[in-house]
């Protein structure tokens, strides 16, 4: 471990059952730039992997990114090793082999073709290195789509997420990278699988991971839907909900909480808290279908009550009643979430310029722990020479 870096423990300070982390002795190379690809290597460096980015002289360009791709290099690359070659001559993509030669797995994301074309694509490597895991970030897989360029928002807008999302006749992408951050959850995912599978082949194989269809797959419980009903989904504002209390409210001060009365029981517990047993004693609101055969006037009569209600006052007598709530929170106020600090989900990371941040870890306990911050966000070529001098005999 790094000196003055610690790696999280789980709620409550247990002591981790393993100090070990599961892929320690697993060295990965990785040629990526954005989001996907760089997902999959964090995952893989926060899981113990030794994973080496290789990057061009000038650094990744995410590195530079302005407005909100800022902090993209800082989110997605933590725990990795910096090594800057120049893989478009033939001493740096000799260099590249001979680091090939010495890993597990290769992780990529550029555009269709161009590891081919550099003599680094899987075909070319699988001869000489037939246990290597090597893993493709894409747009598309094979098929018609897949010589396109694809960004997040295009495949929203192709895949259904988009027009789910926004109001009928205003498609609305999502407010995140979703389909970068899941494309590189399933190439690890892809990884962790081959790796068990090599155990037993002493086989390396290619991995491909998607874009499109893993929006596909965030679209599938309506395209279910649609196969089931025979009726086109609407978007999400537009919705048809299954419950009749289930939306966003206007409380005192104009402050906004979601809140969710799912069953019975929540309701008639959500009318006492607020002083409106009349609605929970009106027959025609005695059931969930029937509240939502009238749901319009009974959300009008709620909100004009919750109007009066104060959010400090009301989120814990929530909470106390059991009932499902949830303030709208903006992602600058997570830096401070009691319950995010608490559960071990943030940690400090150097930045290597002298400062420090605060970086999201992975949400999973392992053992009574979290996956943590191992060393310092590495700078452009950092680990160039130590990598190097492992080449030589």
């Amino acid at each position: 471990m790094t000196p003055g870096i610690n790696t999280p423990k789980a709620p409550g300070g247990q002591a981790p059952v393993n100090p070990r982390l599961p892929l320690e002795g697993i060295r990965v190379i990785e040629f990526t730039h954005m989001v996907m690809g760089p997902t999959c290597g964090m995952i893989l460096a926060d899981l113990g992997a030794e994973v080496i980015k290789i990057e061009p002289p000038g650094g990744d360009k995410t590195r530079k990114l302005p407005g909100l791709g800022i902090g993209f290099f800082r989110s997605f690359n933590r725990n990795k090793k910096s090594v800057a070659l120049d893989i478009d001559t033939p001493q740096g993509r000799d260099t590249v082999r001979r680091i090939i030669a010495q890993s597990d797995v290769m992780i990529e994301n550029f555009r269709p073709g161009l590891m081919d074309q550099l003599g680094l694509g899987y075909e070319a490597l699988r001869q000489q290195f037939p246990e290597l895991i090597y893993v493709s970030h894409k747009g598309f897989l094979p098929g018609p789509y897949d010589k396109r360029l694809a960004l997040d928002e295009v495949v929203q807008n192709m895949a259904g997420l988009t027009y789910m999302t926004g109001p009928k006749g205003r498609p609305l992408r999502a407010g995140s990278s979703v389909n970068d951050i899941m494309g590189g959850m399933f190439g690890a995912i892809g990884v962790l699988a081959a790796l068990i599978e090599r155990q037993g082949t002493r086989q390396g194989q290619e991995i491909q991971s998607a874009l499109f269809e893993n929006c596909c797959l965030l679209a599938a419980q309506h395209m279910q839907q649609f196969q089931m009903t025979g009726e086109i989904p609407p978007p999400f504002p537009s919705r048809v909900s299954a419950w009749s209390v289930y939306d966003v409210f206007s409380l005192a001060d104009d402050a906004q909480l979601f809140i969710g009365a799912v069953s019975d029981k929540q309701f008639i517990t959500l009318c006492s808290l607020i002083g409106r047993e009349d609605l929970a004693n009106d027959p025609a609101l005695g059931s969930n279908a029937q509240r939502v055969a009238l749901r319009p006037r009974l959300l009008q009569a709620l909100g004009e009550t919750l109007r009066l209600h104060r959010i400090e006052v009301l989120m814990p007598r929530l909470e106390a009643a059991g009932i499902p709530y949830a303030p709208i929170v903006r992602p600058d106020q997570l830096v401070d979430d009691p319950h995010l600090k608490a559960s071990g989900g943030l940690a400090t990371m150097p930045t290597g310029d002298g400062t420090s941040t605060q970086v999201v870890l992975l949400p999973l306990l392992m053992g009574g722990r979290r996956p943590g911050v191992r060393q310092a966000l590495a700078g452009i070529g950092e680990h160039t020479e130590e990598i190097l001098a492992r080449l030589n005999p």
